[in-house]
């Protein structure tokens, strides 16, 4: 256990070293951060609902705190809410925030580039796609992507190369230029260059080498664009619209009306059709890597009518020509992503998957999962909050920390003498599993240490303690009987102080446990330093103090009774001499 223990520590350390993380992450209180005020909007300029504020507090809390851990707090303030992020210039974060999202599926109609090049200039060729993020359906399977082999770059006159967006999302090109079509192939068989024939039975598609659309004139909007089924009022507007001046960015686009918008970045516009799914109906969206091919993706799941309208959609998707071949995905009016349809997706889970990284993985996901606001805000202030009482308060804290600590070294070394130096190394192990787990729970789950978790890690120090004298007192208790030797004691004594341990453990746990998911802010911090700090007592327990009671007692200093070891004669020989009997008058 021993062993096991110090691998465990030592993966801990290498995973720090690997991802440079070295120091934790510190709250609001410890760090400063960035406060800021969302006042709502309402259509007709009245006061909003208390239910729709409550609604909105809830979503926004769920967007920049999902996980509970990360200390940024949102609260209602009259008809305003205020989050504080921590941080200094949270961007991401505000931008997060402060955006209406309301999300929408829309079937793609039509592409053009966002804005007209400058006067003069020609393109030798329409734009040509490189790879796209694909969607497919199904638990663990993916459609294949186009490589870049498989598709021609673009002539240096055609729109320009925006593989990744400014916000650094790594927007592909089938979102920023026309897309490749997809046939259909056996998943078995290669691609064959130009073969874009389909074979019944196989849900998934792979493209193909795209064709290369003829020259035209750069100042031609419509050039490329298939009016069929497209509101004439929507092709004036796609045939004006410059994203470079787009003016609707976080606009209200009903639902049941063709769409004209831009991509985030501006350099693609799009004619959408009426919204096929709403934000409302995804379940749950996730991030994660695809085990066969370990890019990352973003995987989705709905619920209501939700499942029967992506299948309908996808399946009308994945019947057209590109670009019709695509769903985008609009929030605030703006599309985030466009995959290309690869199947007919029944059963209500998706795969997106394209060129993610971990952040931009992660940001769509978090825009997918809570995207549906019940009102329009605006940004009335953004404030930067300075950390310089916080550094005192840390300063105090760690004082107390460390103060608390010395006591209890000082009471474990005086009342058990050898057995204390036990107690004092569980400590340390203690406190390095701590400092380990708070640093990696920092760079991968995005906790952030605040005055409330100090607090509960300095409270944990007694909890911790406690484990060691009921255990150190069973041992004296088998040892002042006199009919067991050490090593029988310490093995009889850790069969009854481990129940006891568990059983205060288990209520401390649970405690947290309740007071983690009932309170927020503050107050679910402490729980949360509280819950972890139970768990690695009971580790350090189990691990390391009953094997190194168990290794220090074949030594002679502890198996012989020595004075200092904490298990002399004089101390055991309260019970072991007999009690002496009063004596009796004649």
């Amino acid at each position: 256990m021993l062993l096991l223990l110090l691998a465990i520590i030592l993966a801990m350390g290498g995973v720090m070293l690997l991802n440079k993380a070295y120091t934790p992450e510190y709250g609001l209180d410890l760090a400063g951060g960035t406060t800021v005020t969302l006042q709502p909007i309402t259509p007709n300029g009245s006061a909003p609902s208390q239910e729709s504020l409550d609604l909105a507090v809830n979503i926004i809390r769920e967007r920049v705190n999902g996980s509970g851990i990360s200390d940024a707090e949102v609260a209602k303030s009259g008809d305003n809410i205020v989050i504080s992020v921590p941080g200094v210039g949270q961007e991401e974060v505000v931008k997060l925030v402060g955006t209406t999202a309301e999300l929408r599926f829309r079937q793609v109609l039509a592409i053009g580039a966002g804005s007209p090049p400058p006067p003069g200039e020609l393109a030798t060729q329409a734009p040509t796609p490189s790879p796209s993020p694909t969607t497919s359906g199904g638990k663990g399977t993916r459609a294949p992507r186009p490589t870049d082999s498989a598709a021609p770059k673009p002539s240096a006159t055609a729109a320009p190369d925006t593989n990744t967006s400014p916000a650094g999302r790594a927007l592909s090109s089938g979102l920023l230029k026309p897309s490749p079509g997809a046939g259909s192939e056996s998943s078995t068989e290669p691609a064959q260059p130009g073969d874009q024939s389909s074979k019944p039975g196989d849900g998934s598609a792979a493209p193909t080498a795209p064709p290369t659309a003829p020259p035209t004139a750069a100042d031609d909007p419509m050039a490329g664009v298939d009016p069929t089924g497209i509101d004439p009022a929507a092709l004036k507007e796609f045939q004006t619209l410059d994203c470079a001046k787009q003016t609707n960015r976080g606009a209200q686009d009903a639902p049941d009306k063709q769409y004209v918008g831009c991509s985030t970045d501006g350099s693609t516009k799009f004619i959408l059709d009426k919204a096929a799914v709403t934000g409302t109906s995804i379940d749950s969206a996730s991030s994660g890597v695809d085990q066969t091919t370990g890019e990352w993706l973003v995987q989705l799941s709905f619920k209501g009518q939700g499942p029967d309208q992506w299948s309908k959609v996808t399946t009308t998707a994945f019947n057209s020509q590109a670009p019709r071949n695509q769903i985008a995905m609009v929030l605030d009016g703006m599309v985030i992503s466009a995959p290309v349809i690869q199947e007919p997706i029944t059963g209500g889970r998706a795969q997106i998957s394209g060129n993610f990284t971990q952040v931009s993985a992660d940001e769509l996901a978090n825009q997918l999962k809570y995207g549906a606001l019940p009102l329009k805000f605006e940004k009335s202030s953004i404030d930067e909050v300075s950390s310089t009482l916080g550094a005192d308060q840390l300063r105090g804290g760690l004082i107390a920390g460390a103060i608390g600590l010395l006591l209890v070294v000082i009471y474990s070394m005086l009342y058990y003498r050898g057995l204390g130096v036990v107690s004092v190394l569980s400590l340390l192990v203690a406190t390095i599993v701590t400092y380990q787990s708070v640093v990696l729970l920092g760079a991968f789950a995005g906790f952030r240490l605040s005055l409330p978790h100090i607090i509960g890690l300095i409270v944990s120090i007694g909890i911790t303690a406690d484990s060691f004298i009921v255990y150190f007192e069973r041992i004296r208790d088998e040892m002042k009987e006199g009919r067991r030797s050490l090593r029988t004691a310490i093995e009889v004594a850790w069969v009854r102080a481990r129940r006891t341990i568990l059983i205060a453990d288990a209520v401390m746990f649970i405690a947290a446990v309740v007071l983690y998911f009932l309170a927020v802010g503050g107050v679910a911090g402490f729980a949360f330093a509280m819950g972890l700090t139970t768990l690695i007592d009971i580790a350090v327990v189990f691990m390391f103090t009953k094997p190194f009671v168990a290794m220090l007692a074949r030594l002679k200093f502890f198996a012989k009774g020595h004075k200092l070891s904490g298990l002399d004669a004089e101390r055991m020989s309260e019970t072991v001499t007999a009690p002496k009997s009063a004596p009796q008058e004649a």
